[in-house]
């Protein structure tokens, strides 16, 4: 399944939208400990995490990340969204917390790195 997809289906505000919203989903990932995703995180992987820093596009972009979706109605400062239309990184919101979102992904059969 494509991210566009899941961002349709689950009704994701698209903040940043870049290529990889055409891009397919591997499995998903959260935490909201950078260096857990560093190490844990996996390439086409989609990210949910609360943090809204420029570090999270850093982080997403080190481990080629299919993109990332702020929970709990979160959004990124101007400066931070600039960046992730600039370094074309997927960004995405939801008013859901991460637990009801990760719940969401996995009825669409996205699935963990376990």
């Amino acid at each position: 399944m494509t991210l566009r997809e899941i961002a349709e289906k689950l009704e994701l505000d698209v903040l940043a939208e870049a290529p990889g919203l055409d891009r397919q989903v591997t499995g998903g990932y959260v935490s909201d400990l950078l260096s857990d995703v560093i190490a844990h995180g996996r390439p086409g992987n989609l990210w949910v995490t609360l943090q809204t820093h420029r570090n999270v596009l850093a982080v997403a972009s080190l481990k080629e990340l299919a993109g990332v979706v702020l929970v709990n109605g979160r959004r990124p400062d101007a400066e931070t969204l600039a960046q992730a239309r600039e370094e074309r990184i997927a960004l995405l919101a939801s008013r859901l917390p991460a637990f009801e979102l990760v719940g969401r992904l996995y009825e669409l059969g996205v699935r963990g790195n376990g």
